[in-house]
């Protein structure tokens, strides 16, 4: 089962998705239910939010520890809450070994939508959204980056 972190942002967008690829999943508001659950995604939204809310549940420390022996696709918002170092903004949970800049593409209105080539998902391109998106602007020796948008990073896998 993959639990969505549904604090805040787009978790229904990443339940309806999975549950379309017929996978079992748990909306995850607590510690208790990351014993449930084999993998964990982190949704977009707004990171300082997330974060907030993640301290107020007292989730830091369950996450951690779950992260450290569980995969997790982490998107947008979830990018910068992973991140060791954020550019402009807080750093949450430092597992991540990158550096990443908040709403680097711009403000909302800035928004595009581009097919990014990222052969880990096959030939065809991945028709990505960057709304107020992060870009990575430095990564260590063991991230492998999957895609750029032009010169700039835009994910990764560690």
């Amino acid at each position: 089962m993959i639990g969505i972190l549904a604090l805040q942002g787009a978790f229904r967008e990443h339940e309806k998705i999975l549950q379309t690829l017929g996978q079992r999943t748990v909306l995850v508001k607590s510690p208790s239910q990351l014993e449930a659950i084999d993998g964990l995604v982190i949704p977009g939204g707004e990171s300082t939010a997330i974060s907030l809310l993640i301290d107020k549940y007292e989730l830091k420390e369950p996450l951690q520890k779950f992260i450290a022996g569980h995969p997790v696709l982490a998107t947008c918002a979830g990018l910068i809450l992973l991140a060791r170092e954020v550019k402009d903004g807080k750093v949450c949970l430092p597992v991540l070994d990158i550096s990443v800049r908040r709403n680097a593409f711009g403000r909302q209105v800035d928004s595009f939508e581009e097919n990014l080539d990222i052969p880990l998902l096959g030939e065809t391109p991945f028709p990505a959204v960057f709304i107020r998106a992060p870009w990575i602007e430095e990564a260590g020796k063991d991230v492998e980056v999957l895609a750029k948008h032009k010169d700039k990073v835009v994910a990764v896998q560690q």
